[in-house]
Formats: structure tokens, C-alpha cells, sequence
């Protein structure tokens, strides 16, 4: 038996416009119309895994939980997210997650939603043992709150008994396991012991599950799983934009990971202490391909002069037009800027202009924030040359 296994396909998600928000918070702000593109190109990846389904002849596609970004998303994010599903030749299975549980508010149980949800979508939003073809069951374990008390997957794994001869059972859960997040305070951790006893003595024969953004695979049995997202979400995910194609038996099962996704989170850490580095910070941005799809967030480090650092603003405004987004993680930099004599001169100032430009520097020297921020703005506004 085949099927796709995904999750995580957060539509409606946002990334927030440069500086809306401290850097502690930020994910990957998106400048201008960069937004609506990444909106779109999560959409663009559920079509693209609907495609590889139906060329694969999948008998389903599973989608372990966050389905939507939130339950509060706008009904056009739902209308445009049926229009992706309704063109599925193949059935798809909903799993509610903690982005979109099951309560009052479901989503996935709104009118507008269940109106317009086409006839091959099945939400497993009961939890338990649904058949969902001919010797085929999905043992659901969907999220029916925010914050649940307990192991929803354990819960589930605890009332089973071994499956029917000639049954295959596939576990569908939303959740770390306790060895990849081991926070002893999280009651809803899924417990790894239990799901390993349950593949060993048949109570299910795989273990699908969503919410790491990142693909993986448990090293004792790699028929538990993590797909990832099908679209890059944040910079710490380790190699998202897959979805995984499983064919399955009673005794393994045979994972082929699948790309889907088009855009990159960049993450760049870099030492500049004069203009060498400041060329291959400009060199190493100019190579990156697909700006337009790719956010780069960057750690700096290091000391540079008032010239050096208003060629810095200049390079970064300027690669900024060409990328989806490219920011300073201001929490994880440490960029001193320190004024030489050159700066002076380079500025090219007389008289009174060149007076108080001597003492913005005597402050600047004396460690004095404004006066460096000053001369910062200074520097780029007469455009002193290299």
C-alpha cells in the first residue's frame, strides 16, 4: 500500500515586515510584496504534492496536523486552500494540530470550510480507528485543544489491540516525541517506548507524524516519522520542503523523501573587521540564487570604521531590493563601530559643518551611541567614496 505522508502545510501563515517586531521574535520577515509570494508558494507546494499523489497513484495523502496556520485564518485563505485540494484526484486525510485543534473553533469544521471542502477530504477530527480503504485503517489522534494534558498518541496506541490479519495500520499524530524534546513539564509529549512496542507487536505499522518543521526518521525503527514541512517556515528547519512517499507492508516500510518546496530560510554568520570582509560578505549574498524566493538572516561580528559601516548599510539596503528579505539578527551580533582618522577626512567637510562633525567624533570616541549613529547617517548622506 501506498500513500503520501505530510503535515505542516500552515497556509495563511505571515512572516511580519522587517522591524514590525523585536529581532527575539522575528521568523523571517518578508519585505513588500515578497509576502503574498511566499503566501502563494505554500499553496504552490500542496499542489505540486497533489500532482506527485496522483502520479504515484497514492491510495491516500495523510496530513498530520496544521493543516491552516490558525484557526482564525481569513475565508480566503480557506477558499484558495479548497481550490488547491479540489484539484487532488487522490483522497486526503486531515488531521486537526495544535495550530488548528479541534475545538469550538476548528477550522476545519467551519461553514465556509465545509462548504466548499471537496468530496475526496476526510477530516480526522474523531479520534480512533478509521478505515479509510479496503484492509486500511488510520488510528487518529488529532489535537481537540490548544494545550492538551496528555499523550493523545499514547492514548490512542493503549486502546488498540494487534491489527486484523491482512490489515495495514498507520498512526496519525501531531507532536515531538520525547527524545527529540525531552521537557518532563510537557504533558502532551509523545511517549517513544509506547510507540515502538506498538510497531513491534502489530498494533500499527507505521507512525505518521506532524509538527517537526524538519524530515526525520527514528534511528530504532525507521518506521516513525516526521515528513517536515512541505514549505520552509522558519532558519533553524533542517532540510524542509519534502514530503515522504511511503509504501508499506505488514513489516516495513520503504520511504522516499520527495522536494517539493521552493524557497530557502538563509542563515549567515560572518566576521567583518574591514573592507576584505566586507567584499565577501557582498560576494557570497551576489551567488545566492533564487532571491526572490530566499530570506537571509545574517549574525555579524567584529569591528569596523564609520565609512566601513555606512558601506555595510548601503550593501545590505542593496541586496535588499534583489531578496525576499535580508535582515540583521541584531541578538545574535556583535558589531562594534569605531571611528579613525580617515572617517574625518573622507567626509570632506569645511568650516562650521567640519566643527561639528570634529565633535560628533570626540563623542563617538567616548563610546557615545547617538553621536556614532549620527555620524553613521552623516557618512551615508555625503557619500564618501570607498
Amino acid at each position: 500500500m501506498r500513500f503520501v505522508h505530510t503535515a505542516d502545510w500552515q497556509l495563511g501563515m505571515t512572516r511580519r515586515v522587517l522591524g514590525a517586531r523585536p529581532p527575539k521574535e522575528a521568523a523571517g520577515g518578508l519585505t513588500g510584496e515578497a509576502q503574498a509570494r511566499f503566501a502563494q508558494a505554500r499553496l504552490d507546494a500542496v499542489s505540486t504534492l497533489g500532482r506527485l499523489a496522483d502520479e504515484r497513484d497514492a491510495a491516500f495523502v495523510l496530513v498530520c496536523g496544521d493543516v491552516f496556520e490558525s484557526n482564525l485564518v481569513g475565508p480566503d485563505v480557506v477558499a484558495r486552500a479548497c481550490e488547491a485540494l479540489a484539484s487532488f484526484r487522490t483522497p486526503v486525510l486531515l488531521l486537526p494540530g495544535n495550530h488548528d485543534p479541534a475545538d469550538a473553533a476548528c477550522v476545519l469544521r467551519r461553514p465556509d470550510f465545509v462548504r466548499r471542502c471537496p468530496p475526496h477530504i476526510t477530516v480526522l477530527d474523531t479520534p480512533g480507528v478509521h478505515e479509510v480503504a479496503p484492509g486500511v485503517e488510520v488510528v487518529a489522534a488529532p489535537w481537540r485543544s490548544k494545550h492538551p494534558l496528555t499523550d493523545l498518541v499514547g492514548e490512542q496506541l493503549a486502546a488498540l489491540d494487534p491489527a486484523p490479519p491482512g490489515t495495514l495500520r498507520v498512526l496519525a499524530g501531531h507532536g515531538e516525541l520525547d527524545v527529540l524534546d525531552p521537557d518532563d513539564d510537557e504533558p502532551a509529549r509523545i511517549r517513544r517506548d509506547g510507540v515502538l512496542a506498538a510497531l513491534a507487536d502489530g498494533r500499527v505499522h507505521y507512525v505518521a507524524l506532524g509538527d517537526r518543521h524538519s524530515t526525520w526518521a527514528d534511528a530504532v525503527d525507521d518506521r516513525i516519522r516526521h515528513p517536515g514541512t512541505p514549505e520552509v517556515t522558519d532558519f533553524d528547519e533542517v532540510d524542509p520542503g519534502h514530503v515522504l512517499v511511503v509504501d508499506l507492508d505488514e513489516h516495513a516500510a520503504r520511504v522516499s523523501v520527495e522536494t517539493v518546496g521552493r524557497w530557502r530560510f538563509v542563515r549567515h554568520d560572518a566576521g567583518l573587521d574591514g573592507d576584505d570582509d566586507l567584499d565577501a560578505l557582498d560576494a557570497r549574498l551576489a551567488a545566492l540564487l533564487d532571491k526572490e524566493r530566499t530570506a537571509v538572516r545574517l549574525a555579524l561580528v567584529g569591528t569596523l570604521s564609520l565609512r566601513q559601516r555606512s558601506r555595510l548599510d548601503d550593501l545590505l539596503a542593496a541586496h535588499g531590493h534583489a531578496f525576499a528579505a535580508v535582515e540583521v539578527l541584531e541578538q545574535h551580533s556583535d558589531l562594534a563601530t569605531v571611528p579613525d582618522d580617515a572617517d574625518l577626512d573622507d567626509l570632506a567637510l569645511h568650516g562650521f559643518a567640519r566643527d561639528a562633525a570634529t565633535d560628533l567624533f570626540a563623542a563617538a570616541r567616548r563610546d557615545d551611541a547617538e553621536a556614532r549613529d549620527a555620524l553613521r547617517l552623516l557618512h551615508r548622506l555625503v557619500g564618501s567614496p570607498r
